[in-house]
């Protein structure tokens, strides 16, 4: 096992046109409603009775209200515009993505040309136990290996299962566990890493396709030149 570097690097587009048109449809009642309240206000004051004058104090409350529904509306507004900036920045940065071969965390590889390569997160140094499973989930590798404390450390499978036989390409699945101080059998978290040869803009956030797999670009934890 050695130890490789890199650099380390929702709302859908419908729901922000949906958020917009609810927003514009908003905008259009309240000023209608608005414009209907100044009327009657008005039509209230000129035929007020100067012994019982109306309550000045009712009308003013209403009018703070109506002003603080507007001025939420222009706030969701708002939010709708820096949504649409995010989506559109997040698909800037997951074209910059395409070609370079990048890790994400997960523990399903393809084996291709023979070799399928995970990234090991080791908490101390211990003997690793490695199981490799197909797609079916049927176990065809396992072996156990002394390794040092440290992330991103290489695992190379060749793929040859535990009988020594060629197995065929397609996606396996690596767990890989340790023992604690104690004793207890921990879990070894894993990475994966993989050319980036396409990116689905239509989803949001967009999705990295690496070895036939989707992922997110939060996923990427590097990306290696």
């Amino acid at each position: 096992m050695t130890v490789v570097s890199g650099t380390t690097p929702q709302t859908s587009s419908s729901g922000t046109s949906a958020a917009q048109s609810a927003n514009a449809l908003a905008n259009t009642q309240i000023a209608g409603n608005f414009q209907s309240f100044l009327q009657l206000l008005t039509t209230q004051l000129q035929n007020q009775n100067p012994l019982s004058p109306l309550d000045t104090n009712q009308f003013t409350q209403q009018l703070v209200e109506f002003a603080g529904v507007q001025q939420q509306i222009n706030t969701n507004d708002s939010l709708s515009t820096l949504v649409s900036l995010q989506q559109t920045a997040q698909s800037s940065q997951a074209l910059q993505f395409v070609g370079k071969t990048a890790v994400v965390k997960g523990n399903t590889a393809a084996l291709s040309n023979n070799q399928a390569t995970w990234e090991l997160n080791i908490p101390t140094a211990s003997n690793v136990n490695i199981s490799i499973a197909n797609s079916s989930g049927q176990t065809v590798y396992t072996n156990t290996f002394a390794a040092n404390a440290g992330n991103n450390q290489t695992f190379n499978w060749n793929g040859l299962g535990t009988d020594g036989s060629q197995l065929p390409a397609g996606n396996y699945t690596l767990t890989a566990t340790t023992k604690d101080s104690n004793g207890k059998t921990v879990a070894v978290t894993t990475s994966v890493a993989g050319v980036v040869s396409s990116v689905d803009l239509t989803q949001s956030p967009p999705l990295l396709s690496i070895g036939g797999q989707t992922f997110t670009v939060n996923q990427v934890e590097s990306i290696i030149d």
